[in-house]
């Protein structure tokens, strides 16, 4: 089967995006995992889908698949890149989209200058819905990793989020305590992982350990998770600038029950076919 890509990223955050619409795909864990694989495919973090909509409501369903072929929920630095592509494609004119995803609706904006905003929805909190083992809601939580306790926060942008906040990113155990957090068995669906250092209340530095990825050059709902768990303690203002190793991302949220709105850039890096 020979498959139409487009490689595009987010702050080095990357995907291969695939249009369901006009061309018939047949995707498996395997064939995702091929593709995803940086050797003998094209590489990626993600494997993202454009295919038609099930909502009366939306332009477009959007689907995400880790590079390890499973499929999860939500992707915010994905969700910038399927606004361009859908548009790059002619599959629309629209700069306002309406995306159907497992996780719920996404409101899309196509702004000047390759920025693209997005309105992520309210995020949760609540345990039971994120999903994370604990027996009421609370501001934060212990979590015992390699024998020693860390305070995390528990926050669903779509997807489940563990935040940390460390002095320094740099030398944060992203790698070392990362996996662990990942996999730990009060996370029932695994979970992305964040290390947020504070630096002002309009600046902070992050670094996630992406579920079934590892860790990313940029992560867009674990900028948001990350936000939010900032400012329900009080760290941050209602927008903050969020600085990646890929780059930044600008996050606005105005408190509980309120959206999570994520502004930032989106890069087409080259179109090809691949025989799958």
């Amino acid at each position: 089967m020979r498959v139409k890509f487009s490689k595009m990223h987010g702050l080095g955050n990357d995907f291969v995006m695939l249009d369901g619409i006009s061309q018939r795909l047949k995707l498996s864990p395997d064939k995702i995992r091929r593709i995803a694989d940086r050797r003998i495919g094209i590489g990626c973090d993600q494997v993202l889908l454009v295919e038609p909509p099930r909502e009366p409501d939306a332009d477009f369903r959007y689907r995400i698949f880790n590079a390890d072929g499973g499929e999860v929920e939500n992707c915010g630095n994905g969700a910038r890149c399927f606004a361009r592509f859908v548009r790059e494609r002619r599959l629309t004119g629209k700069k306002r989209l309406n995306v159907e995803t497992a996780a719920g609706m996404l409101q899309l904006n196509v702004l000047e200058n390759d920025q693209v905003s997005v309105d992520m929805g309210a995020p949760v909190l609540e345990p039971e819905q994120i999903p994370f083992g604990a027996d009421r809601r609370a501001e934060s939580y212990p979590l015992e990793v390699h024998e020693e306790t860390y305070t995390i926060g528990a926050v669903s942008m779509g997807n489940p989020h563990a935040v940390l906040l460390v002095d320094d990113v740099q030398t944060a155990p992203v790698t070392s305590i990362g996996p662990s957090i990942e996999t730990h068995p009060r996370f029932p669906q695994k979970v992305n992982v964040g290390f947020l250092q504070i630096d002002s209340r309009s600046q902070a530095q992050l670094r996630v350990f992406e579920r079934g990825v590892g860790e990313t050059l940029a992560c867009g709902t674990g900028a948001c998770a990350a936000m939010v768990y900032a400012h329900l303690r009080g760290l941050v203002d209602n927008q903050v600038e969020i600085h990646l190793p890929g780059g930044a991302l600008t996050i606005h949220w105005s408190g509980p029950g309120q959206p999570v709105t994520m502004t930032g850039p989106a890069m087409t890096v080259f179109h090809g076919q691949i025989i799958i």
